[in-house]
């Protein structure tokens, strides 16, 4: 158990759980649980130490407002921090995303603009540097470019990671949303491990990691729709695609047969990790992430399919009969004291 002075003493040290049921014996598959963190994602991480880094750097000072284009999770941790720390928060944010990645940042006091979904994040970073044009009291974290973002992923997670595996792991497959994680695990991790294979995820229908065009697409928290600074595409050794019905499968699967409620990036990762078995050695060990919980995807149409018979009713009840009063005469039971006496004294 951890003794924290607040919520941000319990970002981080997030589990590594086993997969048993999902692929077999040829491999053994992990997939560290960031959903365990108090904001729900992986995005705790960066939000805490772009803020703080910030802080440290003068960038921002008390009575200043944050704004940043996020597809959800980062803004959700950001407005967590910020929450904590009494900063104002502005969100921007595709309408695409889920409606309750919106209202839990609503619920941590953040303002939140929606952009067009045909525009990506292209058009969310726009209108955040709209908002904050001409203003001295705003901080841009900007998490596609801040290289406090993958720092943090290179001090803490992959230490995290090498705690559990003194032995190290054979394969890192893992998705692209600013590309944080991916460049800050597999700088410490190859360096510790020089035959670590790092693997990218990415949507099938905006595939510019492979040297695709840029598209919507429904894997919310990966597939900006351009490579970010943040992610170092020298440390990758492949790109794996995955499909809208593939993410979407992996994902049940996950909750169904693993137990494990997760987000639709994280079966996107599952996916991706099924459709490289083939390739891999037998022996492998492979690890994975949970970016965030299933539980802000529910209103998600064609993910969580309630089929008849899923949810059971109650049983409408028979109107009752209606009442049917019966006047009967009255019956006393009492006798009168002197009729009582009366009958004593003629004894």
């Amino acid at each position: 158990m951890v003794k924290a002075q607040d919520v941000l003493g319990t970002i981080g040290n997030t589990p590594h759980v086993k997969i048993n049921t999902l692929f077999g014996s040829k491999c053994t598959v992990y997939m560290k649980l960031e959903r365990a963190n108090p904001g729900g994602s992986i995005k705790d991480r960066i939000a805490l130490a772009m803020i703080e880094d910030a802080e440290k750097a003068g960038l921002l000072k008390p009575g200043f407002e944050i704004i940043e284009p996020t597809s959800g999770n980062t803004g959700i941790g950001l407005a967590l921090v910020a929450a904590v720390k009494g900063y104002k928060i502005t969100l921007v944010m595709p309408d695409s995303m889920s409606v309750e990645r919106r209202r839990i940042m609503v619920a941590y006091g953040a303002k939140l603009y929606l952009t067009p979904k045909e525009k990506g994040m292209k058009g969310c970073i726009e209108k955040a540097n709209e908002l904050a044009s001409g203003r001295t009291d705003v901080w841009i974290p900007n998490q596609f470019e801040n290289p406090s973002n993958w720092k943090v992923h290179a001090e803490k997670t992959a230490k995290e990671i090498i705690a559990d595996f003194p032995n190290g792991i054979d394969y890192l497959i893992t998705g692209v949303g600013t590309g944080g994680h991916i460049t800050g695990c597999a700088k410490i991790l190859k360096a510790k491990f020089p035959n670590l294979k790092v693997l990218a995820v990415e949507p099938e229908a905006s595939p510019v990691l492979s040297g695709g065009k840029p598209g919507p697409h429904p894997i919310m928290g990966i597939g900006a729709g351009f490579i970010p600074k943040n992610c170092h595409v020298e440390l990758l050794d492949g790109i794996v695609t995955v499909s809208k019905d593939e993410a979407f499968s992996w994902t049940v699967k996950s909750a169904r047969d693993e137990g494990i409620f997760i987000g639709i990036s994280s079966g996107a990762s599952l996916a991706a990790v099924s459709k490289s078995l083939p390739t891999i050695p037998a022996g492998s060990t492979i690890l994975t992430f949970c970016y965030d919980t299933g539980e802000r995807y529910l209103s998600v149409d064609g993910l969580y399919n309630v089929g008849e018979g899923d949810i059971v009713l109650p049983q409408a009840q028979p109107a009752p009969e209606k009442a049917v009063v019966v006047r009967k005469k009255a019956c006393f039971a009492w006798v009168p004291t002197c009729f009582s006496r009366q009958r004593k004294d003629k004894k």
